[in-house]
């Protein structure tokens, strides 16, 4: 997941190279990068196979989705024309809760970043591994992000879009420069770089748990999927920007990945201090020492930046979604800058308690692991939903409009989506077993940890749609009708979806997004 949204156009047209950047700054992330420096060379194979089996069938799935129902609600829009609002409103659910999740590890991260920014690193990694420093920043920096985002979206954009650029686009470029700099020197080099070490050791079933988690590193191209409107030929031009997309994210991945192993020893890799570490030793190499306090603060600030754009953004989906029925009118309730207050402030409570798991479990580093990891499940437990309406509605609604289609008709489909859907619930069920890198405790614990927790995350949402009330809708709400509710008919019904039906809904469309022009042409500037 990157650290930072993905940028917004100006122009009604985009071309395949800006949509192949958009994608790539909406999907990279350095933090995650130490995680798969622990298998070495053999990283290569976990990217390309995390690559083929989730990336491009999310991209090219999201694709047809999005353009075949333009209608506001994304993920919630596409499940719930496939298979009604009670799935619909667990996949909605689970990406609210996901990033929740997940807001703990990334500041984590911040948290460790902060503290390499003293001169000495022996101390600097002594304080990182501290968890009660590491509770508090990654409180203070979270309700910060938090009340930045109350000021609206103007205010959040323009911290995303610079922290972004600071945070991870320029620290990248640095990394891999480095990096590869250090390898043609004549210092000792920590991976060993033959054709054998690309293949993993099958024959150790743990050596592939903890590349699970890569999965997620390649999520949230599905943001810009709404995006291929905005093409021209976008039958050919799209999958040509997600071509370029996926080689130019798959090879900042790879080489940030090589740029660390080859700077730290396997033994001594650590999830949340090792990208600062390898930060560090090349710029001592280099002769710049003294940058490296410099990049712990640039890396903190692209934290700070990606914090409060997700703080935001599935809020607002959820309000949404809120507004449609599906939530009491309590977490309706926005402020003066239509910013989603409720929602958020429960967001800060679930965040708040999630982070306290860090003064209870062995170490920072287990339960970063272990947060990861939830953040995998959840999210994957979205993207089998995303899959499965993908498949079902080439079926359903076949003659909808798609202005963009995945080629070969319904077979392209069930095999792209397919190979999607596989790919992640391999990955789900992986995500489960404690890994052996890393000092877990109890892999009873741990296990039992994951268990509840995504039982609990998974029931809530049927739970709150049984007891859902008709006055939580808003009259004013502009979410459109499934196209099973204007034809009367129940969801995964097969349909020929009449011209009129699918006239409806897309005036319905047009006219939400007129409504929200001004607001939405100040939040691109």
């Amino acid at each position: 997941m990157a650290d930072a949204s993905p940028p917004k156009t100006n122009s009604g047209k985009l071309t395949v190279f800006t949509l192949a950047v958009m994608n790539i700054v909406a999907v990279v992330s350095l933090r995650g990068l130490p995680a798969e420096a622990e298998y070495g060379l053999s990283s290569v194979f976990y990217y390309l196979f995390a690559a083929i089996f989730f990336l491009i069938p999310v991209s090219l799935v999201a694709a047809e989705l999005a353009t075949g129902w333009p209608e506001k609600g994304g993920v919630f829009r596409w499940v719930g024309e496939a298979f009604g609002p009670k799935w619909a409103f667990l996949a909605m659910l689970m990406l609210f809760v996901e990033v929740s999740v997940w807001f703990p590890t990334a500041l984590t991260f911040g948290a460790v970043s902060l503290a390499f920014i003293g001169p000495d690193q022996t101390w600097d990694q002594a304080l990182s591994a501290n968890k009660f420093f590491v509770l508090v920043v990654v409180l203070a920096i979270y309700w910060l992000a938090t009340f930045i985002a109350f000021r609206g979206v103007e205010a959040f954009s323009r911290v995303s879009k610079w922290g972004g650029m600071i945070g991870t686009i320029i620290p990248a470029a640095i990394l891999v420069f480095l990096g590869f700099s250090y390898l043609d020197s004549d210092q000792p080099v920590h991976i060993e770089l033959t054709w054998s070490e690309v293949l993993p050791d099958f024959s150790n079933f743990s050596n592939i748990v903890l590349a699970a988690s890569i999965f997620l590193f390649y999520a949230g191209m599905e943001m810009n999927a709404i995006h291929v409107k905005d093409l021209d030929n976008a039958s050919k031009s799209y999958p040509t920007a997600i071509a370029i997309a996926s080689i130019g994210t798959v090879a900042i991945f790879i080489l940030g990945t090589l740029a660390i192993g080859f700077v730290i020893p396997q033994s001594e890799i650590n999830l949340t201090q090792s990208l600062l570490v390898a930060y560090y030793d090349m710029f001592k190499w280099a002769g710049i020492g003294f940058l490296a306090p410099i990049m712990a603060i640039c890396l903190a600030i692209g934290v700070l930046a990606g914090i409060v754009t997700w703080v935001a953004g599935p809020s607002s989906g959820l309000l949404m979604v809120a507004k449609a029925g599906y939530l009491p009118r309590f977490w309706q309730h926005t402020n003066e800058h239509d910013m989603a207050t409720h929602i958020m402030f429960l967001q800060g409570g679930l965040v708040t308690v999630l982070s306290i798991l860090f003064v209870v479990m062995p170490s920072v580093q287990a339960t970063y692991q272990i947060l990861s990891q939830l953040t995998v499940i959840l999210y994957l437990v979205m993207y089998l939903l995303m899959f499965a309406a993908g498949i079902y509605l080439r079926f359903s609604q076949p003659n909808r409009p798609r202005p963009y289609s995945i080629p070969g008709g319904k077979a392209g489909m069930f095999l792209i989506g397919g190979i999607g859907f596989i790919g992640s619930l391999t990955a789900f069920l992986l995500s489960f077993i404690p890994p052996d890198q890393i000092a877990i405790g109890s892999p009873t614990t741990y296990v039992l940890i994951l268990i509840a927790a995504t039982a609990l995350f998974v029931v809530l949402p049927f739970v709150i749609y049984a007891v859902r009330k008709p006055h939580w809708k808003d009259e004013q709400s502009n979410f459109a009708p499934f196209t099973w509710e204007i034809e009367n008919s129940h969801p995964g019904v097969p349909s020929d979806s009449d011209s009129h039906t699918q006239q409806l809904t897309h005036q319905h469309f047009n006219a939400s997004q007129q409504q929200q022009k001004s607001k939405n042409d100040g939040a691109k500037q």
